[in-house]
C-alpha cells in the first residue's frame, strides 16, 4: 500500500514539476441541504453524504456530528493523510499515527449574543489544539517531528485554518 502511494505522489510531483499550470485546479463543491428543524445533508458530485444536526441544548437532535466536529475531522484527517503521503514517499514506515484536533468555544457566538464589551462574541473557535502521535520502524523522533511539520505545511485545512483563506460570499434569493 504504501508503494502505491510513493509510486502516486512521485507521478504527479512529476507532471507538475513539467507542468506546473496543471497544479492549480478547483475543488469539488461541498453542497448542504436544511432537511429540517437544524438538520442538514452535505454531499458532493460523486454522491458521498453526511448529515449533521445541533446538540439538544441548542434545539438540534443531538444524534449527528455537529458542524464544528466536522471540521475539526477534517483538520485531522488531512494532517494524517498529508503525514502518511510523505512517509509513503519517503519510504518511512509508519506503525502508528493518531492525530486529535480540539477546540474552545464560546457557544454566545454561535447564538449571536454580545460580549461585555457590547461587541458580537466571536462564533469560530477561540484556539485549537492539534497533537499528533506517532511512531516507524527505524525513524528518529526527530525525524518524525520533522515529517509532520512538513506535512503541516502540506496539509490544504491546516493551511487554510493556519491562514485564514479569504472568502467571497454570494446569496441568491430563491423567488417565492
Amino acid at each position: 500500500m504504501a508503494q502505491r502511494i510513493a509510486e502516486a505522489v512521485r507521478r504527479a510531483r512529476d507532471v507538475l514539476q513539467h507542468h506546473p499550470q496543471r497544479g492549480l485546479h478547483d475543488d469539488m463543491p461541498a453542497i448542504s441541504h436544511w432537511q429540517h428543524d437544524t438538520r442538514v445533508v452535505s454531499g458532493d458530485a460523486h454522491g458521498t453524504q453526511v448529515l449533521t444536526d445541533i446538540p439538544r441544548e441548542l434545539g438540534g437532535s443531538g444524534d449527528q456530528v455537529t458542524p464544528g466536529w466536522l471540521f475539526r475531522a477534517g483538520v485531522a484527517s488531512c494532517l494524517a493523510t498529508s503525514i502518511a503521503m510523505n512517509a509513503a514517499a519517503e519510504g518511512v514506515e509508519l506503525t502508528l499515527l493518531e492525530v486529535t484536533v480540539s477546540s474552545r468555544t464560546d457557544a454566545r457566538g454561535i447564538l449571536g449574543m454580545k460580549g461585555q464589551d457590547g461587541e458580537q462574541v466571536f462564533a469560530g473557535p477561540c484556539d485549537m489544539q492539534w497533537r499528533v502521535r506517532i511512531n516507524a520502524r527505524d525513524a528518529s523522533p526527530a525525524r518524525l517531528c520533522d515529517l509532520v511539520e512538513r506535512s503541516r505545511r502540506c496539509s490544504p485545512i491546516s493551511c487554510a485554518v493556519e491562514n485564514m483563506v479569504r472568502v467571497h460570499m454570494q446569496i441568491d434569493t430563491a423567488a417565492h
